[in-house]
Parts: structure tokens; sequence; C-alpha cells
């Protein structure tokens, strides 16, 4: 098998065993902020950042759910990083943010975090504040999840039988997910530009 092959292979057996479960659980937290305007928030680092952006951007477009990256604003993410730590930038965005009950916060990560271990540490630290406040939280990461994935309201675990290609597999099925999520018809609010031109407005 050539790994090409082999890549296709693994990827579409993670994707076959993505809880159905997980995925309802996640669009029955989603649908109440929607209807009650709370806001949400999203968060990751390296490729998980740039999934925040773009998954942002389609929340904030394709449901109505008003959303934000935490990770967009650079000067105010590396003037946080700078005065106050890399640990605990994005919770100071949160805070800053006033970020409240009302409102969910949706992690992006390849393993989940662990504070212990010294790894994203800001996202450790932003999901904690997000529980001792009370907001509803989300993740998608790879399993078993790591710390976000034992505290979160709606976590969604993508596993990855090889654990070689962990963080690729992992990461191309984050985006499976939120576009998953934002064409849920108890969700989504508008098309894409595609199949408004198809299908019709």
């Amino acid at each position: 098998m050539d790994f090409i092959e082999e890549f296709q292979n693994l990827t579409i057996e993670s994707l076959a065993h993505i809880s159905q479960q997980q995925v309802h659980k996640a669009v029955d937290v989603l649908r109440p902020l929607q209807a009650s305007r709370g806001r949400l928030f999203i968060a990751g680092s390296g490729g998980g950042a740039g999934h925040a952006s773009h998954a942002a951007a389609d929340f904030r477009r394709l449901t109505g759910i008003e959303s934000y990256a935490l990770g967009d604003n650079v000067s105010e993410l590396t003037a946080l990083i700078n005065d106050e730590s890399w640990s605990d930038s994005y919770k100071l965005i949160l805070q800053q943010s006033r970020v409240n009950q009302n409102d969910a916060v949706l992690f992006f990560s390849v393993g989940g975090g662990d504070e212990g271990k010294n790894i994203s540490t800001n996202l450790v630290r932003a999901a904690k504040y997000s529980k001792e406040i009370g907001c509803k939280i989300l993740c998608v990461v790879g399993a078993p999840g790591g710390y976000i994935a034992t505290i979160a309201d709606a976590p969604i675990l993508i596993p990855v039988s090889n654990r070689a290609r962990l963080t690729p597999v992992t990461e191309s099925l984050q985006a499976y997910v939120w576009h998953l999520l934002v064409s849920h018809p108890e969700l989504s609010v508008r098309r894409a530009m595609w199949e408004s031109v198809e299908h019709g407005k």
C-alpha cells in the first residue's frame, strides 16, 4: 500500500468512527445559543487558529451566530503575550470580551491540552476560565481528547488509529466537522454562495 492509499484509508476510517451522537450534542448546545443570540468564541493554536478564523466566519454568516476567533486580532494577542503570558493570553481575551454564561466557547485542538506537560496551556486556561463562569464548552479534538474533552459539554472526538498521522488526520476532519455543523438544517440560516447559485436562495 502506498502512502496516498494509506492516508486516504486512515482518514475514511477516522471519519466513519466520529460519533454522530457527539455531533448531535453539539447541535443541541448551539441551537439555544443561536436562539438566545449568545456569542460563540472559537480558539485554537497553529492549525487550530486557522480553523478558528474560518469557522468563525462560517458560523457568523451561515448560522447567524455572532462568532469570534480568539487569535484574529494580532495586536491584542501579541500585546497580551508580551505583557502577561502566552498561557493566559486567550483567557484574558475572553475576560476582555466580557464572556458570560450566555456565550459558548469552541476549541480546536489535536491533543486537547495538558498543562502538566506544558502543551496548549493557552487553550487549557481559557477552557478552565470558561467552565468557571458557566459558558458552554464545545471541542473538536483528536481522541482521547486531553483536558478540554474532560470538561466540555459537547466534545467531538476524532479517533485516529495510526498515531503517527494524528495531526494531519485530526486537523483535516476538524474542518469536516464544523462544515457539517454550519450546514445542519437545525442551525443553517443561509446557504453558501455556490449552493445559492445552483439551488436558489
